[in-house]
């Protein structure tokens, strides 16, 4: 992992300038030797305890036995190593037994375990679930729950669909109703029943620890007795498997939640994926049946307090698929540079008495190989960047809190899907790097392929995302956000045109940026929604392009501040990808904008029966 270290410091240090964090009074224990020793240690557990097992966990699948849900024995040392690391609560309070760590080194110590195994572990679940605990819960619910989560007692979940409703989240089903005439006495929060059934909820039932805590979205009814209609209906409970007491202590009293099945996946194999059926008798709990939940927040914001998860989530997951990206460029690169095949052509031809050439030699290879770097690190700093936004959003001045805000809430559409989709390709060009031996288990591009293609679903699907980009948040407080974002990249084109070698980029940036601008403004030039959001996805292509080609330029700013002649291989490197980025990826807006000025209806209107 070492090209990854020297990537993660050049995008923290000097890029990002990280150190300067620990200048704020939430970070003052801190500096960059702290900074480097958590690094260290999660580089050091990713090496040992994960990627070694990476196609263990990928063969050997959870299996249930009627019971229990059986997991290899690696999977289990490599949790209990995380927990003992301290990273389940490494940016909390130290009252919480945090470490105060800003979220932008968190985010990048736990790129190491992304890049060595992304399945064997589901830890992002159970920090998402505990911060969410920790935003919107009682003290008594952050400190039974979230404290046991944090300390690596406990597991957490996220369980929003069900098996009717994916992605719709207002079409539930699952209840929640008052437990017994007492039930907003409870000191754990008031207390429900509920009924109703959660599907693809990864991490849902395992023994890694003593207890799982799930979030549950469920609706409670109304004074007619029927569920609310809509989202304003939907509630959060705290339910966990196993029922505690105020202390945070088992009482022996199982919850009624039951593991119905697992589900086989084409990736992301060594974490469960199941279905669970809430309430329906199995364990009888106080001689009723209906699961135990305790209420998060107030009634009918379930989707706000779970929403500080998910957008937590969705950052994640975007630095899982970068991760994926990320090792299936280092695994080809390293087939390149030592697989022999073909020859160079002279003038007269190959010459077949000639030695073979490297395939990195072949300018074909190295194109497929710029494309993995400039998508994986360009996605990297993306990601990072928006870890450092998280950081100036908690502990920055009223006017930086303000603008981090609305650049996140812009952002993190691209930050999820911009990664899970074109590292996917990242990974095919990975594969085809390796030829035929890309496509066998022989080699290990073919299964960070199948782990990354679960990302454009995980955590609001591509077209969701591209749909709450367009929709919503370039137009959000009359596009303020937009706006602001613009700046930015402004401001890094002003800075570029200083340069001879980046002026022509900056130039190439500055048109593509006026044409997203004028693409968002003719995609709702009717105010019909209908027509604005048809082509939502070839916007969010667009649009994701034009915010990588500013990262990528943004990050030579910084490499010719420090290595101005472009001495070294690695900022070499750095440029290069750039290059490549603007040169061969950049120029790809002009079709995606074209459709979405004219609000091609093509898609939208073909009938079914055309199918």
């Amino acid at each position: 992992m070492t090209t990854l270290r020297s990537t993660l410091e050049f995008l923290l240090y000097d890029w990002l300038q990280a150190e300067s964090l620990t200048a704020r009074e939430r970070f003052g224990d801190h500096s960059r030797e702290t900074f480097d020793a958590v690094l260290d240690t999660c580089e050091r557990i990713a090496r040992e305890k994960y990627a070694p097992f990476n196609r263990t966990v990928d063969t050997q699948e959870p299996q249930f036995d009627g019971e229990k849900v059986i997991l290899p024995r690696c999977t289990y040392e490599a949790r209990q190593a995380y927990a003992e690391s301290g990273m389940l609560s490494a940016a909390q309070d130290y009252e919480m037994g945090g470490m105060q760590l800003p979220y932008t080194l968190e985010a990048a110590a736990n790129s190491f375990f992304a890049a060595a195994s992304i399945s064997i572990g589901s830890n992002m679940l159970t920090s998402g679930n505990a911060n969410a605990i920790m935003a919107h819960g009682t003290a008594m619910q952050q400190q039974v729950f979230a404290a046991n989560e944090f300390n690596g007692r406990w597991a957490g979940t996220m369980c929003l669909s069900e098996p009717q409703a994916g992605s719709s989240l207002s079409d539930i089903a699952t209840r929640a109703e008052p437990d017994g005439a007492d039930f907003e006495s409870d000191a754990l929060g008031p207390r429900y029943r509920l009924k109703g059934n959660k599907m693809w909820i990864s991490a849902g039932d395992h023994e890694l620890t003593e207890n799982i805590v799930h979030l549950v979205l469920a609706k409670i009814p109304g004074p007619d007795g029927r569920p609310v209609p809509g989202v304003k209906g939907i509630s959060l409970f705290i339910v966990p498997k196993k029922l505690v007491d105020t202390e945070g202590r088992l009482t022996g009293e199982r919850n009624d939640v039951a593991l119905a099945g697992l589900n086989h996946k084409l990736g992301w194999r060594g974490t469960t994926n199941t279905l669970l059926n809430f309430g329906e008798g199995k364990y009888p709990v106080r001689g009723a049946s209906g699961a135990i939940g305790y209420l998060v927040g107030k009634p009918g914001e379930g989707l706000k307090c779970m929403f500080h998860m998910m957008n937590e989530a969705r950052i994640s997951i975007g630095m899982a698929a970068t991760m994926l990206g990320l090792a299936g460029y280092y695994a080809s690169l390293d087939y390149a540079q030592n697989r022999p095949q073909g020859r160079p052509i002279g003038a007269g031809g190959k010459d077949a008495t000639k030695p073979q050439s490297r395939i990195i030699e072949h300018a074909d290879v190295k194109r497929m190989l710029l494309a993995q770097k400039a998508y994986g690190e360009g996605a990297l700093a993306l990601n990072l960047f928006c870890a450092r936004l998280v950081d100036e959003q908690h502990t920055g001045t009223p006017e930086a809190v303000d603008e981090a805000r609305l650049l996140l809430e812009v952002l993190t559409p691209v930050a999820k899907s911009w990664p899970s989709e074109f590292c996917l390709e990242a990974n095919s060009l990975a594969i085809q790097i390796h030829g035929g031996y890309g496509y066998t288990r022989d080699f290990p591009v073919e299964q960070y392929w199948r782990d990354n293609r679960l990302n454009m679903i995980h955590e609001g699907t591509h077209g969701i995302q591209a749909m709450d980009l367009l929709g919503r948040k370039v137009l959000m407080e009359g596009g303020r956000g937009l706006q602001l974002l613009a700046g930015r990249i402004n401001g890094t084109i002003e800075k570029a045109m200083r340069h001879e070698m980046l002026a022509a980029y900056a130039n190439q940036l500055a048109a593509a940026l006026a044409e997203v601008g004028a693409a968002t403004k003719a995609a709702w030039a009717t105010g019909d929604a209908q027509e604005a959001l048809a082509n939502a996805v070839p916007y969010m292509q667009a649009f994701g392009h034009v915010v990588l080609a500013w990262t990528w330029l943004d990050v030579v700013l910084a490499v010719l501040e420090r290595d101005a002649s472009v001495s070294i291989a690695a900022n070499a490197g750095r440029v290069g990808a750039m290059r490549y980025f603007f040169h061969y990826e950049l120029p790809r807006i002009g079709a995606w904008l074209n459709v979405v000025r004219q609000r091609d209806m093509t898609c939208a209107q073909l009938p079914e029966s055309a199918f």
